[in-house]
């Protein structure tokens, strides 16, 4: 059997569905064809954005199933005060004494063509707006508050991007320093929590290993990971997570701890990465950037194997976010500490390394095997 996957709408498909077709339909089922109804665009979009961000649209149209049942609820309940209102006028003026009254025959009481003008005229008048301000009262506080949890992030904090059975979202990794290192400190750990699957424990060890050796090579006086105790979180810990994308962020948020340097606010990246520092390329591209866009970010990272992916989006997603492409991590730490520059000589001493590991495999290769 074949497994299709099939990309989820954005907020843009889902408003024009909503509007062009869940909206009627809940109305004409709650009986409010003739009354003025009138759910705005800015309503739907708080709907997808606070209450329904799955895939498709199941959830939206209960949601505005409800929003018009608590609106027929609502005039129904008002026509019957006014109702009860009209009655009781109607029968104070009954109770007056019969001299007080003088009326001609065949003549209606005004109260009475008050009354019976008022119900022939409620469905025409009566008129309810839902806006985003005032939908809390027909759907409840939203389930969905914010996408950032950090509006400006510490040092080994940093912004991801994920996919999840509701499509695209930000993925915080949080890496701290356990204990203060000092010089007689034993050796360097380092442990993860945040119901990480064994795809993305597998990511997160070689984000260690690669940000130590970056650390080696650019920073070669930086002795942080040689005695540092890290504790790696992938917040939220009651939702489990796995896959291998989350690894170029992974080794971000561990260098910014190393290096004390928070990364740039406005950027989010997604990528796997593996120990020569290569970015492979990643899925749900389209989803990922939905989320990035939701988030206020400026500058989204991907894999330069993901340029196609790109390309392929509607203008609509596109429009506001920036796409660096990248093929190694090194471009990443470019483009996320700008401020930061190499320590003096440290390119000269990799390159050094380099030739001297280069020569010792030149020297096996060509030493002379045991005599027969």
């Amino acid at each position: 059997m074949e497994v299709m996957t099939l990309s989820g709408y954005v907020a843009e498909e889902k408003v024009a569905i909503a509007e062009k077709y869940l909206a009627p339909a809940a109305r004409t089922g709650a009986g409010l064809d003739k009354y003025d109804i009138d759910l705005t665009t800015g309503a739907i979009e708080a709907l997808i954005k606070q209450y329904c961000r799955e895939s498709g649209v199941r959830n939206l149209k209960k949601h505005i199933d409800k929003v018009y049942r608590k609106a027929a609820l609502q005039i129904v309940q008002d026509e019957a005060g006014t109702k009860d209102k009209n009655k009781k006028e109607t029968s104070t003026e009954e109770d007056k004494p019969a001299a007080s009254v003088e009326s001609k025959p065949n003549e209606i009481e005004p109260a009475a063509a008050s009354t019976v003008a008022a119900s022939e005229d409620a469905k025409s008048t009566r008129s309810i707006v839902i806006t985003k301000d005032n939908l809390k009262d027909y759907v409840g506080s939203p389930v969905f508050t914010s996408d950032r949890m950090y509006e400006t992030t510490p040092p080994g904090v940093v912004m991801g991007l994920a996919w999840t059975s509701m499509g695209g979202t930000v993925l915080y990794i949080e890496s701290v320093l356990e204990s203060a290192i000092t010089e007689g400190g034993g050796k360097g750990s380092f442990h993860r929590t945040g119901q990480m699957g064994d795809v993305m424990k597998e990511s997160s060890t070689i984000a260690y290993t690669y940000a130590r050796a970056f650390l080696a090579r650019r920073f070669p006086s930086n002795k942080f990971f040689e005695k540092a105790s890290v504790h790696m979180h992938v917040p939220e810990g009651a939702t489990p997570k796995d896959g291998p994308s989350a690894g170029t962020t992974m080794a971000t948020s561990l260098l910014s701890l190393a290096l004390g340097e928070a990364a740039a606010p406005d950027v989010a990246m997604t990528g796997e990465l593996t120990l020569t520092g290569k970015v492979l390329r990643i899925g749900g591209v389209r989803e990922k950037a939905i989320a990035a866009k939701r988030s206020g970010v400026a500058r989204i990272i991907l894999p330069d194997a993901n340029r196609a992916d790109w390309d392929e989006l509607p203008a609509y997603v596109r429009e506001g976010l920036q796409p660096t492409f990248v093929k190694w991590y090194d471009d990443i730490f470019e483009v996320v500490f700008p401020q930061v520059a190499d320590e003096p000589g440290a390119a000269e001493a990799a390159a050094a390394a380099v030739a001297a590991a280069d020569a010792r495999v030149e020297s096996k290769v060509h030493a002379p095997g045991p005599m027969a």
